[in-house]
């Protein structure tokens, strides 16, 4: 198998064993286990902080003592470990803290993967990183769809089995990691200073206004990518609530539905050499900015019947906003840093965006949905009055059934919490929308067609 071959493979695995309950985690917190709204954010959260130091201490044990592609594997063996765990937990605090061990394990992975790829282009004679990752790249989307999918079809979008799906899976590239090819430490030098010695020479990039900037608008973004993974699925599958909408395909099928987002992402990353090369990472980064307003907009008045085509296209223009953020900026991480910090480098760029901006963007999400956007109804009338409906519906009976809440006299023992969905997405807009304005503003970046062009050794 070539060297190509064998790198879509991994990448492949790689987002098939996050895609498997990424996306309908949700469905399993709110639908099955019935916890509440703020402690879900965490889950969330854990990837943040995990994200917050280990990728950068994992590129850095990769850089100076450990072989990237054998840390990548052991790590993704004990990931599996980890979700197998998270199947038997039966409490949120313990599941929240399970979370966190497995994306310690999980989160640097994201970094090792780009950074063993791009060093088997880089030693690769008739490679070049800039030409060939995003194609590589692109089957990790293609494994996230797979595995969305296989979850969705299996019917296992709302149970354990989704954990186990995606553990069995981490087993295999685990194993399979120990074939790759060999990317030995590059930063062993003797004599070197006490940074060096460390591995903390990455974080001398921020001592550059333009790479600074970079990784600070890095993290706000990163904030914007939580919240559509967080909340995107369980927003269509919310409309059940909706009598109008409660058979539709939308709901039923809601993760085949979100995997537009990821056929999209196909596309878009193949588009990438050619945008990053006509235009420079500041405007590719623009619109990736300007993307995440539409992609928000459009949830905010999209339904599953007469606006349809409005969560359609919000999914189509999600690659976009994904792609020239996620992967360009890697690239742009690569070409703008030396080789003997590369994997501490993509780690820092993980750090921001993952990491500080994962903490960012759940955190605070969650407690502005449940602070501004809950709708609180104590009787039967308010509440068909907010899923048009008549009081005596049976989807509304069976959605207060559902929370073990009683009615007499069409009053509730206990109030009925509601999203307010269209507020959300467009609180969210807002947010992306403040950000691309400062970002036009800020970054200072001139565009050199030919520093893009990556030398391979």
């Amino acid at each position: 198998m070539g060297i190509k071959n064998r790198l879509i493979l991994m990448s492949f695995l790689q987002f098939f064993v996050w895609g498997a309950w990424l996306i309908t985690i949700a469905n399993y917190w709110f639908g099955t286990k019935h916890w509440e709204g703020t402690q879900f954010g965490l889950v969330f959260g854990t990837m943040g902080l995990a994200s917050v130091f280990m990728p950068t201490l994992t590129g850095i044990i990769a850089d100076r003592w450990i072989n990237a592609e054998r840390l990548y594997g052991i790590l993704h063996v004990l990931y599996a470990g980890a979700l197998f765990a998270l199947t038997k937990v039966e409490d949120p605090t313990t599941f929240i803290y399970v979370m966190f061990v497995a994306m310690c394990f999980y989160m640097p992975t994201i970094a090792l993967h780009n950074s063993i790829a791009y060093t088997a282009l880089k030693n690769s004679p008739d490679s070049d990183v800039v030409k060939d990752f995003p194609p590589i790249r692109v089957f990790g989307t293609v494994g996230f769809i797979v595995a969305m999918w296989i979850t969705n079809l299996t019917n296992s979008k709302a149970t354990e089995y989704q954990f186990y799906i995606a553990g069995i899976a981490a087993i295999v590239l685990g194993i399979y990691a120990f074939t790759l090819p060999k990317c030995e430490p590059q930063n062993t030098t003797e004599n070197a200073s006490a940074s060096e010695a460390l591995g903390l020479e990455a974080f001398k990039l921020f001592g550059t206004y333009k790479m600074a900037l970079f990784f600070i608008f890095s993290m706000f973004l990163g904030g914007a990518l939580q919240l559509t993974n967080a909340y995107g699925d369980v927003f269509l599958s919310e409309f059940r609530y909706f009598p109008k909408y409660a058979n539709s395909f939308v709901v039923e099928r809601s993760t085949i539905i979100m995997s537009i987002s990821q056929f999209s992402e196909t596309a878009f990353i193949l588009a990438i050499p050619f945008f990053l090369k006509r235009f420079g990472i500041k405007q590719v980064m623009l619109i990736s900015m300007f993307a995440w307003v539409l992609r928000f907009g459009l949830f905010a008045y999209g339904d599953p019947v007469a606006n349809l085509w409005m969560i359609i296209l919000s999914c189509i223009v999600y690659g976009m906003a994904f792609d020239f953020f996620n992967i360009s900026g890697s690239l742009f991480v690569e070409t703008n840093t030396n080789p003997k910090i590369r994997s501490s480098a993509q780690g820092l760029f993980m750090m921001m965006t993952n990491g500080f901006g994962a903490i960012f963007g759940s955190i605070t999400s969650g407690w502005a949905i449940d602070r501004f956007f809950t709708k609180s109804f104590t009787n039967s009338t308010d509440l068909a009055g907010f899923l048009q409906t008549e009081p005596t519906n049976e989807v509304m009976a069976g959605f207060i059934k559902n929370q073990g809440i009683t009615v007499a006299d069409g009053v509730f023992n206990s109030p009925v919490l509601m999203k307010d969905w269209q507020n959300i997405w467009l609180s969210f807009a807002a947010y992306a929308l403040i950000i691309a304005v400062a970002f036009a503003i800020l970054f200072k970046h001139k565009h050199d067609p030919k520093a893009v062009e990556v030398i391979k050794h």
